[in-house]
């Protein structure tokens, strides 16, 4: 995976760097020198888009959730 990759995939996640680094439990600078003196590590890619389908399916069902609950409501 290349830098701007890595970059759309943060911003896609809705992280920072530092908030990346600060869930996987590793130091901000390692990841800041990702794709300029480092290679990025090779799961870093699955683990970003795992982690934005997560994030939409969390989404997904808190609005399931809330439109049941005010239907129920309604009824």
């Amino acid at each position: 995976m290349d830098k701007a990759t890595f970059d759309n995939l943060l911003k896609k996640a809705g992280l920072t760097k530092k908030e990346f680094a600060l869930k996987l439990g590793i130091k901000p600078q390692s990841v800041h020198s990702w794709g300029t003196t480092k290679d990025i590590p090779y799961w870093v890619e699955t683990w970003l888009n795992n982690y934005i389908k997560a994030k939409t399916l969390d989404n997904v069902k808190d609005v399931i959730c809330t439109d049941e609950s005010t239907t129920s409501d309604k009824a």
